[in-house]
């Protein structure tokens, strides 16, 4: 009774106190401010403005044994107050000026709260919180109502709203800074969904999406049809997709509906840039993503005719280049990630060897390389399928390479034309390729004569590798051009090479 008479006196000089510039001042003020408040029990409530902004300041201070006892005070709030006044009063604070010490006396008032008196505000509490979207902390304050079945809504939103990263639909400024923090939060992103998995007692945050993907896909794809790079979805896109490993897997109808929509040629460039890449970095891990359930070979005519295709027609422009290159680099994933069996890969070669074809003339050396391997690898899989038409596109864009201005992509080239060699033994038309072998065969002895040694030591290993289809003709065209040679040498190791395949036999 004391206390209660006497606390409107008392709270506004002690309040003053504990924000004072003497640390035992401090101390001392707020070891009796949690005196006081257990004393005047639910007196408190008509102080709790000022008690709330007191507790704000005095929570970040540095002195610990001040942090102390200023959240025993406002675990004493949760006990004595009610939750209508005091959620509503500390809950209006994160629109206005939200702070590290708001979160921390906000778990110490639900740690204090008796479970029954706050069970009816967790919705509210959740889609607060989910607003702030301050990090970790947010799951600690919950956790010990978590087993609920009404909390299920509260954590969806939780993971919707603070776990993936947001900014302003109209600010390119923001959208940068997010992009930019998203690509250093990735442990941050995982720490978090793997506290508010634990509260959920669940084994991992995998489990969470695993439970919410679907609904999370469905809610960020709403708007899908007009995102550009700075809509906030774009990101949580590339979060969900990212970080939820296997469990992608399982929500592929929903996802490659989202890429098929924002990849067409007429959708925001930059946009398409990302939505790429993020696709590219799913597929070079593709069994352990989006092949998990062994179901993506069912969406891949879709992903040829609807997504890849398109983006790899030639248009004018950098942006249009940079956007050839990330398909490129999505369609090499793809086919070297071993997630496609042979006759699928041979739907990719029907579908897209055109525009592959094409990509080794780009501008981008990384463009040109990666399209040369995508041909070594289209030819080992299914090169006995090849037709003389095919044989003879293929071999002539990337004969054109050995000339290229980069070392890795006359190299690149030289192994997909031994490729080439080796499916052209094994194909059916091997007999009607007389002519276009020979003229391979001039063409190389040109390229065995190059002046870097090591282009000289993969075309060497090209020819010795086709040697045996035409022997007797390779060895006119090695007689007929070893004298315009600087050396002989690679010529002679060529001959020897053909002559004691000939012993052998």
């Amino acid at each position: 009774e004391l206390v209660s008479r006497n606390l409107s006196k008392i709270l506004p000089g002690l309040c003053h106190d504990i924000t004072d510039w003497v640390e035992s001042t401090r101390v001392k003020a707020s070891q009796l401010l949690y005196t006081l408040l257990l004393h005047a029990e639910d007196h408190i409530t008509q102080h709790m403005e000022l008690l709330l902004r007191t507790l704000y300041q005095a929570c970040l201070d540095e002195e610990s044994d001040v942090v102390k006892n200023c959240v025993k005070a406002a675990e004493l709030i949760g006990t004595f107050v009610s939750p209508k006044v005091s959620l509503r009063l500390i809950t209006s604070a994160f629109g206005k000026t939200p702070k590290p010490s708001c979160i921390m006396v906000l778990t110490a008032v639900i740690r204090g709260s008796p479970k029954e008196v706050l069970q009816p505000h967790l919705t509210d509490l959740g889609n607060t919180l989910s607003q702030a979207g301050q990090g970790s902390e947010e799951v600690r304050i919950t956790g010990k109502y978590t087993a609920d079945c009404s909390f299920r809504p509260v954590v969806l939103r939780l993971i919707f709203s603070f776990v993936l990263p947001k900014c302003s639909h109209s600010d390119p400024s923001l959208a940068h800074l997010a992009h930019t923090i998203s690509g250093h939060s990735c442990g941050h992103v995982e720490e978090t969904m793997s506290s508010l998995a634990e509260v959920q007692q669940l084994d991992s945050f995998l489990c969470l999406y695993k439970q919410h993907i679907i609904q999370l896909l469905e809610w960020i794809s709403v708007s899908h049809d007009s995102w550009t790079c700075y809509s906030p979805e774009v990101l949580q896109l590339d979060v969900i997709a990212t970080h939820s490993g296997p469990v992608i897997g399982e929500a592929l109808n929903n996802f490659i509906l989202i890429l098929k929509t924002c990849l067409q040629p007429n959708k925001d460039p930059q946009m398409r840039l990302k939505l790429f890449t993020v696709l590219s970095q799913l597929l070079q891990k593709g069994s352990e993503t989006v092949n998990s359930q062994g179901l993506f070979p069912s969406y891949l005519e879709t992903v040829i005719k609807d997504i890849l295709a398109p983006n790899l027609q030639w248009h004018a422009g950098r942006t249009a280049a940079a956007i050839r290159t990330t398909a490129v680099a999505c369609l090499w994933a793809l086919i070297h990630c071993e997630i496609l069996a042979p006759e699928e890969i041979l739907k990719v070669k029907d579908g897209l060897m055109p525009q592959i074809i094409a990509a080794m003339d780009e501008d981008s050396k990384m463009t040109r390389l990666m399209a040369c391997r995508i041909v070594g690898v289209l030819l080992k899989a299914c090169g006995r399928q090849f037709d003389e038409d095919n044989f003879t596109k293929t071999y002539t864009e990337v004969l054109k390479r050995l000339d290229d201005a980069s070392c890795d992509v006359r190299l690149a080239a030289a192994r997909t034309l031994a490729q080439w060699f080796r499916s052209l033994k094994d194909g059916e038309v091997r007999s009607a390729m007389e002519a276009q072998v020979e003229f391979l065969y001039q063409e190389l002895l040109i390229h065995l004569d190059d002046p870097d040694e090591n282009t000289q030591k993969a075309v060497l290993e090209v020819l010795k590798e086709g040697s045996d289809i035409y022997p007797d003709l390779l060895v006119r065209e090695i007689e007929g051009a070893v004298h315009k040679h600087r050396t002989p040498a690679y010529c002679n190791q060529l001959l020897r090479h053909i002559q004691s395949a000939r012993e052998s036999a």
